[in-house]
């Protein structure tokens, strides 16, 4: 379906492996072991080396024209989002367990001292220019507990962990964190303007009686603007290629939010299969395609008029999309023991035969 060869990576979370596929035949090459519980994919902008996170608290690097994987880098535990600078020369690891993020030089593939950041570092982006990394953190520090013993006579209950979110600025010239920015409730996702201008922050609990937010970032000053309101859960960003627009899915509403990024109003909301968990916008920015978990249907938005087309039917378990550099197919992860990947023909919409990968699969990234 696609012109130029090309490989997709997928990490398969229950295999512990990553499985490779050719875009020239759509074939799935050997399984590459890589460690326990594999998760988030990021290929260098030269193609060279994909890295995978790995529960083992390392990052694996898979060199592409072998496909054979290097001595994992240690990070920290629970190594969540990865970031490569344009440059490729700095990979950046967001660690849950100990809140910090580890930057690792390409060249060497040597980790540099841990950036401390806040409490559950999920989400990574790093601004065109490459000079700094923005990362999300899903709380706050968890205040002391009540310890007194009128407190406890009166039945006080202990404190519990404070679901405001941040996002920390990090200088990548020295890896330098700046001060917190706040965000709202359980941030999950993070995206940046083409141009760096802005960055949209996704809080996927917001207030009880209220909707949902997104909290546009000015990158220039660090300063948050006003919450955006958009659906329940919002779990995933894509941006247009020219910046206008901001999609944001929402996993509990069904539904895709469009955010003018000149005004940061949202726009009537877009119905999409039952439980969309991710979305990709084609190179030329006409289409989004967004994939539904409890539907197991990938819906394509023509982003001119913000219409959804027909579901494209993948299978239950839809969880992540990728679209090849030319546009010409978008593949679709389809989580199951073993998973799948479909390839979708962007030209008709049709799937193609399935793709067998391994169990439980997680994450998707194509090759420059």
């Amino acid at each position: 379906m696609s012109g130029l060869a090309r490989t997709v990576y997928v990490s398969n979370g229950r295999g512990g492996t990553v499985t490779p596929i050719d875009t020239a035949t759509n074939m799935a090459g050997p399984p590459i072991p890589v460690g326990l519980g594999p998760g988030l994919i990021a290929v260098t902008p030269d193609g060279k080396t994909a890295y995978v996170t790995s529960n083992d608290a390392v990052v694996v690097p898979i060199a592409t024209a072998t496909n054979t994987v290097a001595p994992p880098i240690p990070v920290g535990r629970s190594p969540d989002g990865i970031a490569i600078t344009p440059d490729g020369k700095t990979i950046y690891v967001a660690c849950i367990g100990p809140g910090t993020v580890v930057p690792i030089a390409t060249a060497a593939n040597k980790p540099s001292p841990p950036i401390p950041v806040g409490v559950r570092p999920r989400a990574i982006t790093i601004t065109p220019d490459g000079r700094t990394a923005y990362v999300v953190n899903q709380s706050r520090p968890q205040p002391p507990p009540w310890r007194s013993y009128e407190a406890e006579k009166r039945g006080r209950p202990q404190a519990s962990p404070d679901p405001r979110g941040t996002v920390v600025p990090i200088a990548t010239a020295t890896d330098t964190p700046g001060p917190p920015i706040d965000v709202g409730n359980e941030p999950l996702a993070i995206a940046i303007t083409p141009d760096g201008t802005t960055v949209y922050v996704a809080n996927t609990w917001d207030a009880e009686s209220g909707p949902c937010t997104v909290t546009p970032i000015a990158t220039a000053t660090n300063t948050p603007g006003l919450p955006i309101p958009v659906g329940r859960g919002p779990w995933a960003f894509a941006i247009t290629p020219d910046g206008k627009t901001a999609y944001v899915v929402n996993f509990h509403s069904h539904t895709v939010t469009p955010i003018a990024t000149a005004t940061n109003m949202p726009g009537p909301p877009i119905p999409v299969g039952e439980g969309p968990r991710s979305i990709a916008i084609t190179p030329d920015g006409t289409t989004a395609y967004v994939a539904s978990w409890q539907a197991g249907t990938v819906t394509p938005i023509a982003t001119a008029t913000g219409t959804p087309g027909k579901p494209i039917e993948v299978g239950v378990g839809a969880r992540a999309v990728a679209i090849t550099p030319d546009g010409t197919t978008a593949y679709v992860v389809v989580w199951g023991e073993p998973g799948m990947v479909v390839p979708v023909a962007t030209a008709t919409n049709t799937p193609g035969p399935p793709i067998q990968v391994g169990d439980g699969p997680y994450a998707i990234a194509i090759t420059p």
